[in-house]
């Protein structure tokens, strides 16, 4: 069951230009999934209070770590300016958007900040070296906007059965990826044995609808070999 509680944040780091991980320091064990979603509550005030995937793994223990995009919301304004050592009010967990560890082959199809709870659960694979095949496609508007592509880099290094590409719609001079959106060619080359791996699909709703849509319609994908999450994170 979810419990509500006060915590402190204890560090807050940049991601990318408009992208913060809030740390959080939870009193007693963490009792979550990887891939689920808290509640956030601002002063106390049930107006400011959105749905947050966790961004870090249950094998990151000194930590509960969420992750948002910094918009003009009074949400996001208030967010943007804490600090270590304010205060913030969690709900968690939340969410079925977890591993399926039984099967030993998983893709995911991400865009902009939807990579938040699949970093977790890559993040949880990686450091139980649970031996399952992962295939992480990105999308995002230009190199800017990747988010945790540091902890992808050095998980790919320790974890060779995770292959991550991004696919930008702006091209990047050194930077590797397909250039357009994730479509079934890109599926195709990126993931040829996708009728072989369960999805996971996070990103905003259309995006997340589209992809199922493409799955299911284009390359016959089962429904139960598609896995979403439904929350008003976005």
């Amino acid at each position: 069951m979810p419990v509500e509680i006060k915590v402190k944040i204890k560090e807050v780091i940049r991601r990318n230009y408009n992208v913060k991980s809030f740390r959080l320091e939870v009193p007693g064990p963490l009792n979550f999934k990887a891939g689920q979603f808290l509640s956030v509550k601002l002063k106390d005030d049930p107006q400011l209070k959105k749905y947050l995937s966790i961004s870090s793994s249950p094998t990151e223990k000194c930590y509960l770590e969420f992750t948002k995009k910094l918009t003009e919301s009074d949400f996001s304004k208030i967010l943007d300016s804490l600090k270590a050592g304010d205060q913030v009010v969690i709900e968690y967990p939340f969410g079925k958007f977890v591993l399926d560890e039984s099967f030993p082959k998983i893709a995911f199809l991400s865009g902009g900040i939807g990579i938040t709870p699949i970093r977790s659960i890559c993040k949880y694979v990686v450091d139980k070296n649970l031996g399952s095949d992962m295939v992480l496609v990105y999308a995002n508007q230009s190199v800017k906007d990747v988010v945790f592509k540091d902890d992808f880099d050095a998980m790919v290094k320790s974890y060779p059965a995770l292959r991550v590409a991004h696919v930008l719609c702006e091209t990047q001079a050194g930077f590797k990826c397909t250039v357009g959106r994730i479509n079934r060619e890109v599926i195709k080359s990126e993931i040829p044995d996708y009728q072989e791996r369960k999805f996971y699909l996070c990103g905003p709703p259309q995006m997340v609808e589209a992809m199922r849509l493409l799955l299911a319609q284009e390359l016959g994908v089962s429904a139960e070999m598609i896995v979403t999450e439904n929350f008003q994170g976005y």
